[in-house]
């Protein structure tokens, strides 16, 4: 893997009408600052890594756009683009009908179903009955913090919120939650780390509530860059038809990442 500051420094002058100009400025590209495997998480040196830090790349190149990797705490991250301080969002985010007043999103560039993840063994599974009286983790500010307030409160003991994904997890292990709400993809993450192995298992999907769970997971722009929103879908759809997508994703995923 390797970092987008390292790999993405190809510019490009548009040469339509409205268009964003590359060249003049990078084109910063905002991440959670957090870690959310696979998807994006610091190497051993430091660098930004993973499943999203390499779709973003391939799609920099493909779209001959200057990028940088500008971290920001999850909970900023819609502000900090419409300030100006990013350009895009790049984190996983939802494409939902609640955010698409504040910005635009790109077309989708992957979409994961919705999972409770609970110690191997216990009677837990993804429905709200079966999670009665049990504590019940999210990252706050998601979609499964809203989707969860929504279905489960009136049948959990405590919906308990995270500012990380990380923490939830590690929570779980300790047994200070009874279970987890995550998309699937993270949740493979975990359970292919050494911690996620030895303590838990995924006990099912969630009823879909695409109110609430979004269309799958879009780049965030500011409502006035359509030129920058539509040149990064033709780059989404450019990646996946010459392959680049699926030898991506191929390192990271054992299902089809793209979704239905």
């Amino acid at each position: 893997m390797k970092t987008l500051l390292a790999t993405t420094a190809v510019t490009l002058v548009l040469a339509v009408a409205g268009a964003i100009t590359a060249s003049a400025e990078s084109l910063r590209v905002g991440i959670a600052a957090e870690p959310y495997l696979p998807f994006v998480s610091r190497d051993a040196s430091g660098n930004w890594v993973g499943w999203e830090i390499e779709i973003v790349n391939a799609l920099c190149i493909e779209a001959r756009l200057d990028c940088v990797i500008a971290p920001t705490a999850w909970d900023g991250i819609i502000p900090a683009l419409t300030a100006g301080k990013i350009d895009m969002i790049a984190a996983s985010m939802s494409i939902t009908e609640e955010r698409m007043k504040t910005i635009d999103f790109s077309d989708r560039y992957y979409k994961s179903p919705v999972v409770v993840v609970a110690a191997k063994g216990a009677d837990i599974g993804a429905t709200a009955e079966s999670l009665k009286g049990k504590v019940l983790g999210v990252q706050v500010s998601t979609t499964h913090d809203a989707y969860a307030r929504k279905h489960f409160a009136t049948a959990v003991a405590e919906i308990k919120g995270y500012q990380t994904q990380d923490e939830a997890f590690q929570d779980l292990v300790a047994g200070r939650v009874d279970a987890v709400q995550v998309e699937a993809i993270a949740a493979e993450g975990f359970l292919g780390s050494d911690p996620g192995k030895a303590c838990c298992e995924v006990k099912g999907n969630v009823p879909d509530d695409p109110e609430l769970l979004g269309l799958g997971a879009g780049f965030g722009f500011r409502k006035e860059d359509d030129a920058l929103r539509e040149q990064v879908n033709a780059a989404i759809k450019g990646i996946r038809e010459n392959g680049r997508y699926g030898e991506i994703s191929k390192k990271y995923f054992t299902f089809d990442i793209y979704g239905e």
